[in-house]
């Protein structure tokens, strides 16, 4: 500027000051524009956080009724949380309405109307000291850091306690932020004393912003907690998982490794195993505690599924695994080697099976091989000297498995004679035997087999022998009978037999003391 004291230098000066003056007025009001763009533009932000939180809140509630142990305890904290925060939030609001009630309607939107300072002025201070409305907003600020403090869970939230601590703290501050060695003042003197009135109406609205962003923070955290909780590797086991749950020798063995998790949280609101319902008392730590019969012997599959809530739906998860149902071993295998014999003409009883294979799906064959039903088969060799069986049992995956053994075939042991059922020391008069059954028995011998008699020769000492088709006495017999002295013995001899199909070589003779 150009020194002198001339009439036209002062007026350069003068309109030199008024042009300074007209500028700061100007930059004045563009502040003033620029805090009122930036406090609607928070303001619209708190709104959409609002509705997320909101969002938040009720998904947590909703995890938390469907899985109470999981989610209700951090339900209980975003509860605090949200009450805690809503409550600051609304005294805020209040104040920032009744600041704005000191302005014309018609202002409202007039942001560089609003460069008052004096509301604010008169309702926080009161000469060197606060009013009881500066006191009160102190005192809800120092509420919500303590109780938002003291409602997060002590692990975990270091962080954001450090955060809302460091944000929301009511200490003095120094005068001047860059000098932090200057002169210390009110926290509210130095925020809000001598500011226009939509800096203050931004600066509560950015105080507002802060609350609800701590209040997403505490609530992203919480549900993320559980959900980290949930998939720990802690809460999980390996499981084996095979294609059936029996294998012969030789197989192989397939089947996967999969990670499971135990957890006594995920209870399914139903589980079906087999078209029945499982009883409530066998779920346990999220297992479900299998119990019914195996059933017959062959393959099998549990087959059902698990449903679970979700976000108010029904979620199905199937269920499905294979299992072999081999038979009980109840009895030892014992035999002896030279002793694998059949015998001809007749049926031989066998039973015939694979370990672990169904009946239905064996198959025997030999010559004079018949089948009785599932494991049971008849024998009945002719003939040669040995025959030999052929198995063969179908797999439960489609192979097959042979086997054969090799009997010897031999004849029918000889049958004992018998006069009416007798064989041994046999002692009757000559009225009795005249009028006795002539027989034949297998005596110890295991097969239900009962020989016919077709002849016999009756011999008394010093008379010739008589011959007798069938199995009683002819008239010859009982003429010779009658006149056998008493005391002598009679013979029974040379008695031939058959069995169905089969006729016997030879019968034991049976020899009777005469007792009169």
């Amino acid at each position: 500027m150009a020194g002198g004291d001339s009439p036209r230098q002062k007026m350069i000066n003068l309109m030199y000051l008024v042009f300074i003056a007209m500028l700061a007025l100007n930059m004045s009001k563009e502040v003033l524009t620029a805090f009122g763009l930036m406090e609607e533009s928070v303001a619209n932000n708190n709104a959409t956080l609002e509705t997320r939180n909101e969002a938040s809140f009720a998904a947590l509630e909703a995890k938390a009724a469907e899985q109470p142990k999981q989610y209700q305890e951090a339900a209980q904290s975003a509860k605090k949380v949200t009450e805690i925060s809503d409550k600051f939030n609304n005294y805020l609001k209040t104040v920032k309405d009744s600041m704005m009630g000191s302005v014309d309607d018609d202002k409202q939107d007039d942001f560089e109307a609003q460069d008052k300072t004096d509301y604010l002025d008169s309702r926080f201070f009161k000469g060197d000291g606060l009013t009881d409305d500066g006191k009160e907003f102190l005192k809800q600020m120092n509420d919500y850091r303590e109780g938002m403090i003291a409602a997060l869970p002590e692990s975990g939230y270091d962080n954001l306690k450090s955060e809302i601590k460091s944000k929301f703290d009511t200490s003095d501050v120094p005068s001047v932020r860059s000098e932090p060695g200057s002169e210390k003042i009110n926290y509210l003197n130095y925020h809000f004393e001598g500011y226009p009135l939509i800096a203050s109406k931004t600066n509560l609205t950015q105080m507002q912003n802060d609350v609800k962003n701590a209040e997403a923070d505490v609530l992203g955290q919480l549900l993320q907690g559980e959900l980290i909780e949930i998939a720990s590797m802690n809460n999980y086991r390996s499981i084996v998982s095979l294609e059936k749950g029996a294998f012969f020798n030789g197989e192989t063995v397939t089947g996967e490794v999969v990670l499971g998790r135990y957890d006594d949280n995920m209870k399914p609101t139903k589980v079906i195993i087999n078209g029945a319902e499982v009883p409530a008392s066998q779920i346990k730590n999220g297992r479900v505690m299998l119990n019914f019969g195996a059933g017959g012997v062959g393959d099998k599959e549990i087959k059902g599924e698990m449903q679970f809530v979700e976000n108010g739906e029904t979620v199905t998860i199937p269920i499905a695994q294979k299992y072999s149902v081999i038979g009980r071993p109840n009895s030892a295998t014992i035999s002896a080697d030279k002793m694998n014999v059949v015998y001809r003409g007749v049926d031989n009883p066998m039973t015939i099976s694979f370990a672990g294979i169904d009946a239905s799906k064996v198959n025997a064959s030999a010559a004079g091989l018949s089948a009785r039903g599932g494991s049971q088969y008849n024998m009945k060799p002719s003939g040669g000297a040995e025959v030999k069986i052929n198995v063969t049992g179908t797999l439960p995956d489609g192979s097959k498995a042979s086997d054969s053994k090799t009997f010897r075939i031999k004849d029918l042991p000889n049958p004992t004679g018998l006069i009416s059922g007798e064989f041994d020391g046999v002692r009757k008069n000559r009225a009795n035997l005249a009028i006795s059954t002539v027989s034949a028995a297998f005596l110890d011998f295991d097969f239900d087999l009962t020989p016919t008699v077709t002849e016999f020769i009756l011999k008394v000492q010093g008379q010739p022998g008589v011959k007798v088709s069938g199995s009683k006495m002819n008239g010859a017999a009982q003429s010779v009978l009658q006149r056998a002295p008493q005391g002598s013995i009679v013979q029974i001899a040379q008695i031939k037999a058959t069995v169905p199909g089969v006729r016997l070589k030879s019968v034991t003779p049976v020899s009777v003391e005469l007792t009169d």
